[in-house]
Order: C-alpha cells, then structure tokens, then sequence
C-alpha cells in the first residue's frame, strides 16, 4: 500500500483494486487524471471528461 504524498503505478493499483474487488468489477487497465475540471457548484464537467474517447467518432453513442 502506499502512503500519503507517494505514488503508485498502474498495475499495483490494479492489483490493489482485484483484493478487494470481484473478478468481474475490477478494471484491467486505468488512466489517471490529476486535474478534474469542475463548475461552480463543485461537480464535474463530464463532457470534458468524455470528449478524448468521441473525438474521431461520427455519433456519441456506443
């Protein structure tokens, strides 16, 4: 486990995540993202979030 004001790598998170998690809700691959833009009222802007996956696709659906 790591401590305050250290970091982890992608795969011990991973591995921290499948301990604790079951096989099927734990992620195999994750992105890290330290700066999460927000509005006024402290929530998420999601689209901003979502845009990098839409950007060369023709409808933002699956």
């Amino acid at each position: 486990m790591v401590s305050a004001g250290q970091e982890a790598t992608e795969a011990e998170l991973i591995a921290w995540r499948k301990s604790r998690l079951a096989g099927y809700e734990s992620p195999t691959s994750g992105e890290s993202s330290y700066e999460l833009s927000r509005i006024a009222t402290n929530k998420l802007q999601k689209f901003k979030l979502r845009a990098p996956y839409w950007e060369k696709r023709e409808r933002q659906v699956n």
